[in-house]
């Protein structure tokens, strides 16, 4: 087992490190054999209140961060980005640490943590008005400004990556944050704190909570004095904090949530390398991905051919040690593991067809191994439920209308993809299903600069790209009446 040094377990206020009010702390598991990592301090109400006041008091007009240039907040973020990078490694084998994914792909997500930062460093002096043509003897104009103190909620799949989503277009746009992590992963959420800190943001505009959903994070979303609220988690959660927010004080709310995606392979694709997509969209992450493409439809004249190919790819995915070179670790939690199990079970119950895995792996830690049922039918358990977990359906189907109808037939609308080689066919099908992402001939591939999100009960508003930004900012307009100009 890599040693990790975990450097930071209370809680961010105001560029401070402080125990709860209340003294309370909770434990972070390790995944890998179930032991507790580090006590971490427990923020509920009274340090929501004390977090929310420093924001507001970082978000006043005359304070340092309001007034200052918006270049300037570029170059703290861009400083920001710097330092994360330059604690790569680190950061990295403390997200495997407290999450379970192979250390590799932690690595992958700090440096792409860094890079959204980054863009949204550049776009920090680039938020722009209009000016409009409006009737009358007038001028007028709209300005943008920062929505204001932001609650910020994020999920323990992807800890570094969900934090980078939230508060980097936050801090380009001028908000101030508390931001809630998992409880079960808050140690790189905290590690990042310091680095906001010496990074050189003024006290106040980021502030770091670890604690529970029903505590701190329903004190947030209840609080008067906060203005958005930014939550990735379930879909269950999310109305909660919908019905909550907005009754609170007509907050904005912007939701990530659940999923239940579709990917179709059309009979004229590659066999094996359609395959292999698939396989990436169904397993990365151990599964737990709310866009995980877990609906694999596949047409007839193909499909046996693809089951046996899909079946052959999970049976070889390594699994085990994530400091090891391996391609999945455990899953986050007991609740989680025996979740999945659970969903497994109902597969092999429902009639579907086991062709891989099907178990747990081990009998020390969450290890599952990556499953594969067939013969799955739309009415089954494990084809309408969220799994979040290491298992693949595999669905037949025979026409174009047919799959995307059914591809449709979801609550869901997050994420969606096609494997073929008719772009006819591809656009065709992007057009009409209904998901906030489609990829063709790719899955999942998500970068700073494309707008992420849901449609249905998938969520609300976008993450990254122009979209992202937008989600905390303000349109003011501005009219000036002009002096009467004498007719000629």
């Amino acid at each position: 087992m890599v040693k990790v040094d975990v450097k930071y377990t209370k809680l961010f206020i105001n560029n401070e490190w402080v125990d709860a009010v209340s003294k309370k702390t909770f434990a972070t598991i390790n995944p890998q054999d179930e032991t507790v990592i580090a006590e971490v301090a427990e923020g509920d109400k009274a340090d929501v209140d004390i977090a929310v006041a420093a924001a507001k008091k970082a978000f006043h007009r005359y304070s340092t961060w309001r007034t200052m240039d918006a270049s300037k907040r570029g170059q703290l973020m861009l400083k920001l980005a710097d330092l994360i990078e330059s604690q790569a490694k680190y950061l990295a084998e403390l997200e495997t640490l407290d999450c379970g994914k192979p250390v590799k792909i932690s690595e992958e997500e700090v440096y792409h943590s860094a890079s959204v930062i980054r863009y949204y460093a550049g776009k920090a002096d680039k938020i722009l008005g209009n000016t409009i043509p409006a009737d009358g003897e007038v001028f007028s104009m709209t300005v943008k400004e920062p929505v204001g103190v932001c609650a910020q909620i994020i999920p323990w799949n992807y800890p570094i990556t969900m934090l980078s989503w939230k508060i980097a277009p936050a801090l380009a746009a001028g908000c101030t944050i508390i931001l809630k992590p998992a409880e079960q992963t808050p140690l790189t959420a905290l590690a990042v704190a310091a680095l906001i800190k010496e990074a050189g943001f003024p006290p106040g505009v980021v502030n770091i909570i670890p604690g529970y959903g029903p505590t701190a994070g329903a004190a947030l979303t209840h609080h008067p004095d906060v203005d958005k609220v930014a939550f990735t988690g379930s879909t269950e959660v999310g109305r909660l904090i919908l019905g909550a927010a907005p009754a609170a004080n007509l907050k904005r709310v912007t939701l990530e949530l659940g999923g239940k995606s579709p990917l179709v392979v059309f009979d004229d694709a590659d066999v094996e390398q359609a395959a292999q997509i698939a396989h990436e969209a169904a397993f990365a992450n151990g599964g737990q991905c709310c866009c995980a493409g877990t609906r694999t439809f596949v047409q007839a004249g193909i499909y046996e051919q693809f089951v046996a190919k899909a079946a052959e790819i999970a049976n070889n995915r390594s699994v085990g040690n994530p400091y090891d070179d391996v391609q999945q670790g455990p899953q986050i939690d007991q609740d989680m593991y025996s979740k999945v199990l659970g969903y497994i079970e109902a597969g092999k119950s429902g009639g579907a067809r086991c062709v891989a895995g099907g178990n747990k792996l081990g009998d020390k830690g969450y290890y599952i191994k990556p499953t594969v049922f067939a013969d799955v039918n739309d009415d089954m358990t494990i084809a309408r439920e969220e799994i979040f977990g290491p298992v693949q359906s595999i669905l037949k189907f025979e026409t174009f209308e047919e799959v995307v109808d059914r591809a449709n037939d979801t609550n869901y609308g997050l994420g969606a993809g096609v494997i073929t080689n008719d772009i006819t066919l591809a656009l065709s099908f992007a057009k009409l299903v209904k998901a906030g992402s489609v990829w063709i001939n790719t899955y999942d591939h998500v970068t700073s600069q494309t707008p992420f999100g849901g449609c249905k009960e998938s969520g609300i508003g976008r993450e990254l790209g122009e979209d992202g930004i937008n989600q905390y900012l303000e349109t003011k307009t501005i009219t000036l009446a002009l002096p009467k100009i004498p007719q000629l």
